[in-house]
């Protein structure tokens, strides 16, 4: 069984404290920092580009789990892998080719991360699932922050989990979207083995972010 994993969604942290905020997050047991890159054309929203997550990095030794929602992702790859990322997550509507995009990632010795939104069929990725690090299922359509929880993408990990152990693959199953209290039990029995969490970490309990993370990996 794969270890619970926490990574934080910094879409929800104060951008205007983004280092001591992930200062926060690694002192209160994150195991990774969740980085969404949104380019306002793949999804309706902008949010930081490689010269912030360059100087970020300094702020931690955490992984940086860096999310790509922009198109045509392919060409932007490099400059992600200089900045600092560590696992580079693609979604395959964005590549024009995502073996190749996925070779590219491991070529600047980087993770590979494919992500699945709640539309996106599984068959999407089949055909390079042994050479995935890691599966982000969408549990909400992205490009905003505070979006409720969508349960029927629960089946999608349960086939990921069945997947991967049929064939005895390595990835990891990261959700994202809506992630709280109330589901994260949910989403941890159907196969999942990291969260990704942003308004629960930062807000809840008055923003006591060690508490949340806590709570979110003992449940």
């Amino acid at each position: 069984m794969k270890k619970i994993q926490i990574s934080p969604s910094i879409l929800s942290a104060d951008f205007s404290q983004l280092g001591s905020e992930i200062k926060k997050l690694e002192e209160g047991g994150a195991d990774l920092i969740h980085v969404d890159v949104m380019d306002g054309h793949f999804v309706p929203n902008l949010t930081i580009g490689p010269p912030v997550i360059k100087n970020l990095r300094k702020y931690t030794k955490l992984p940086f789990d860096v999310h790509l929602m922009i198109s045509p992702v392919h060409k932007y790859i490099e400059n992600y892998a200089e900045a600092g990322a560590d696992i580079i997550t693609i979604h395959p509507e964005a590549t024009e080719n995502l073996k190749n995009s996925i070779n590219l990632i491991k070529k600047f010795g980087k993770k590979v991360g494919v992500s699945l939104n709640p539309k996106t069929e599984i068959s999407a990725l089949i055909n390079e699932i042994e050479n995935i690090d890691l599966i982000l299922v969408m549990s909400v359509n992205p490009g905003f922050g505070g979006q409720k929880f969508m349960p029927e993408v629960l089946d999608k990990i349960k086939e990921l989990k069945m997947i991967r152990d049929k064939n005895h693959y390595h990835y990891d199953i990261e959700v994202d979207g809506g992630i709280n209290f109330n589901n994260s039990k949910t989403v941890l029995e159907a196969g999942a083995n990291i969260l990704v969490s942003g308004t629960t970490i930062f807000k809840e309990n008055n923003g006591n972010i060690k508490n949340n993370i806590e709570k979110l990996k003992s449940m």
